[in-house]
This record gives structure tokens, C-alpha cells and sequence, in this order.
């Protein structure tokens, strides 16, 4: 983790009608950290990310990405600028292979013409080929899904799915990847499986991505979180290391609940 911001949120607003869904948050993330966003039900987590990606656009504040103001981006040039996302309702083609669901996160790398590509020659044959070893070499490899390549994704359990919204993520080659509720409805050695595979991404030499990662999952929340910031009915009421987090008295009584024990990192 190199420290320098990679991802700045500048005191945004975002009002749905009266319903204020972010009031003034600022977060920013440095390159190659996990960043965790954690709160109650309706806190704002989701909506943020929805800023980050171009979902959404908010009515007061910015949002810069390596230095660049994303004002006005639509979601496709973000992406191609290096973020992607999973979502908490998975958004696959469950009538699709997992493989061919893991390569459309690579059509925007994708540089032949349409003619190329029409007729199947030249540079759109090589960069099928190229693509295609990349995603079969490093990402279905990384996920685990080898014997899952050829399998309908709609045919597959459901955290299976989650596996291959991931993988369809990272082929995008992301700097940052906005994960929204990756753990939810898994069950424990799912939620292993998972934790393990953000980490990997996270921190092997060949994938170095940074993760903004929005989770109800406390556990896997101070396990594998460099920081992590708390959102209480769309402000920001406290941010830090894990271990500062759980002994915020806010935290304690806006979300964790002040009775309630907070899991201990391990980290």
C-alpha cells in the first residue's frame, strides 16, 4: 500500500425528493488499501458507491479518481478509466456460460473494427485469443472455476454466481473495484472463500487492486479491512484503522448497538 489517494469523495450531497441519501461525506481511499463503508440499513453505503461508479450523480461535492474530476462521466468511461463493481443483486446473464459472463467485463478492451470483428480476422482473432488466455489463465485460475467454465451460470448455486460476478469484474483489469454486500447470503465457507479471494486480489503482485468495499459481514469487515469509515443516515460519524472503529462509542450506539460485542481483527 503506497498511502497516496487513489479515490477522493469530496463532501457530497444526494437528496432522493426529502429523502437526504448522503449528507456532505468525504472519504478518500489510497491506492492499494482494502477501504471498508460499513452502517445500519439505509445508511448511505450503496448510494456512495452508486456516486463513485455514475449511477448516480450528486447534487453538491466531487469525486476524483487518480486526480480527475468524474463530474459528468457516464458509468462506461469510469469503467474504462480502471473502476469496477459488483452489485448486492447479482447482474449476470444466467442463460450465459460462466466463461462468456466472465469475458464481457473485457469488451472494453477490445481495440478491432467492426470488421475485423464481423468477418473474424486480423486483430479481432488475435485479441480473442489474447483476451481469452488472460481470462482463462489468471482470473477463472485465481476464482477457482475451472471445472465450472462451461457450466450455465443460471444452473449454478447462488454463491457460485457471486463468484463469477467477481471474476467478471476483475477482467475489466481494474485499479479500483467497488464491491457492494460480496458475503451476503453466503454461507461460512463461502463467506472464507470470498474473503480470501478479495485479499488475493488485494494484495498479489499481479493484480494490485484497490477495493472499496461496502459489507454488513463485521467479521470479514475487521479481518481484512486496512481502514474502514461508519455511515449513520448519510454522514460519515466515524472512520479509522479497525481497531479505532470498534472503539468509537458512535459506532457503538449508531450501529454496532451498545450492548453488543465487536469482533476483534485479526488482521
Amino acid at each position: 500500500m503506497t498511502g497516496d489517494p487513489l479515490l477522493r469523495i469530496e463532501s457530497i450531497h444526494l437528496a432522493f425528493g426529502g429523502v437526504k441519501a448522503l449528507r456532505g461525506v468525504s472519504l478518500e481511499v489510497r491506492r492499494g488499501e482494502i477501504f471498508s463503508i460499513i452502517g445500519p440499513n439505509g445508511a448511505g453505503k450503496t448510494v456512495c458507491l452508486n456516486c463513485v461508479n455514475g449511477l448516480y450523480r450528486p447534487q453538491q461535492g466531487r469525486i476524483r479518481f487518480e486526480g480527475r474530476d468524474l463530474e459528468g462521466l457516464k458509468p462506461y468511461r469510469r469503467a474504462a478509466l480502471g473502476i469496477s463493481r459488483t452489485f448486492q443483486k447479482l447482474e449476470l446473464f444466467s442463460g450465459m456460460t460462466v466463461l462468456d459472463n466472465v469475458r464481457l467485463g473485457r469488451h472494453l478492451h477490445m481495440r478491432g473494427g467492426l470488421l475485423s470483428g464481423a468477418i473474424y480476422l486480423g486483430q479481432a482473432s488475435r485479441e480473442e485469443v489474447e483476451h481469452r488466455e488472460f481470462i482463462e489463465r489468471e482470473i477463472i485460475d485465481l476464482l477457482e472455476m475451472t471445472h465450472l467454465r462451461d457450466r450455465v451460470v443460471g444452473m449454478l448455486p447462488y454463491g457460485l454466481q457471486k463468484r463469477v460476478e467477481l471474476g467478471r469484474a476483475l477482467a475489466l483489469g481494474p485499479k479500483l473495484i467497488l464491491l457492494d454486500e460480496p458475503m451476503a447470503g453466503l454461507n461460512l465457507e463461502e463467506v472464507e472463500d470470498m474473503a480470501r479471494f478479495i485479499i488475493d486480489i488485494n494484495e498479489e503482485a499481479r493484480w494490485r487492486v484497490t477495493c472499496l468495499l461496502v459489507e454488513h459481514d463485521m467479521g470479514v469487515v475487521m479481518d481484512i479491512s486496512h481502514r474502514v469509515a461508519v455511515l449513520n443516515f448519510g454522514e460519515k460519524i466515524a472512520e479509522g484503522t479497525p481497531g479505532e472503529v470498534q472503539a468509537d462509542p458512535m459506532v457503538h450506539q449508531a450501529y454496532l448497538g451498545e450492548e453488543e460485542e465487536i469482533y476483534t481483527s485479526r488482521r
